[in-house]
């Protein structure tokens, strides 16, 4: 099994921030992201990670850039290392497959998550609603005799709060037009579709369903661009289609499986995390790169 990187450190290159899977670096106008092979469940960062679960993050990321582009465009210069700039070439043994080197943009600090099946926290959301006579969460009325998984009339798009630490929290679209103007918050609503849209009917070509996902914005020089990583198992839900069936939870290619794994332990999900058993992370490390494959072809 291929090493683990779970910390970078660039001598001489001035950290920027360092996230609960990536570590960025700052270089003046332009930022390198490094995707490590941390993985996070619950808020928490596990002790241990994911062999090759950065790689595969970046090449997927790179992939839906490039198919996405037409769309909309994204800070992504480059995540070959030889046209990084040349400090970092001697860097290259821990940035190959795992780095992108991109724009600097103004962050819109809202999650744009675009949902085309009922599960997760919007589900349990209209669980609780239901209990108390209503088929309505966040604003979107739902219909009476949806089941967990179900896939919904149209894709709806369900921003939530930006936490950099702690846990995002769903909003309405009325509610992030006070934390955003009214015309960012409407790029937002229409990209994220948009993008959903396309790479959902993508993927299913592939034999797998986005069941939901999530975005992130920016503008560089008054244009609006997505940032940070699109469509990734870390990001996004996604199912194997020849094995869905509504009406419970599904079997999927992204962290669900360490999730569960996790809900049937004695441990109240804060840190410290336990540490993954081997088997675990074996077919985790799997689960991610039969994900890549199917979609990317690699």
């Amino acid at each position: 099994m291929t090493d683990t990187v779970l910390k970078t450190d660039l001598k001489g290159i001035p950290l920027f921030a360092r996230g609960k899977v990536r570590d960025v670096y700052n270089l003046g106008d332009k930022l390198l992201i490094v995707t490590t092979d941390r993985i996070s469940a619950f808020d928490c960062v596990m002790p241990n990670g994911i062999p090759g679960k950065g790689k595969v993050l970046t090449q997927m990321s790179l992939f839906w850039f490039d198919f996405l582009k037409s769309t909309v465009k994204s800070h992504l210069i480059t995540g070959k290392v030889e046209e990084m700039p040349k400090e970092l070439h001697k860097y290259r043994d821990v940035l190959e497959g795992r780095a992108m080197l991109v724009t600097k943009a103004e962050r819109i600090d809202v999650e744009c998550i675009v949902r085309g099946y009922i599960s997760g926290s919007m589900w349990k959301e209209l669980k609780k609603a239901r209990e108390k006579g209503k088929n309505e969460v966040h604003g979107f009325p739902f219909p009476p005799d949806l089941k967990e998984s179900d896939k919904l009339p149209e894709p709806i798009f369900t921003p939530s709060t930006k936490a950099d630490d702690g846990h995002d929290e769903n909003i309405s679209y009325e509610q992030m037009k006070e934390i955003v103007d009214e015309k960012t918050a409407e790029l937002c609503r229409k990209k994220s579709i948009e993008i959903y849209t396309k790479a959902s009917d993508y993927a299913r070509t592939k034999g797998i369903i986005i069941a939901d996902t999530k975005f992130e914005f920016g503008y560089k020089d008054g244009e609006f661009i997505v940032i940070d990583e699109v469509l990734s198992p870390d990001s996004s839900r996604f199912w194997p289609l020849d094995k869905y069936q509504p009406g419970k939870g599904q079997p999927s290619f992204d962290k669900q499986f360490v999730r569960d794994y996790l809900s049937g332990l004695d441990w109240d999900k804060t840190p410290p995390a336990p540490r993954l058993p081997e088997d675990i992370v074996e077919k985790t490390a799997a689960k991610y790169r039969e994900a890549a494959r199917l979609l990317t072809g690699k």
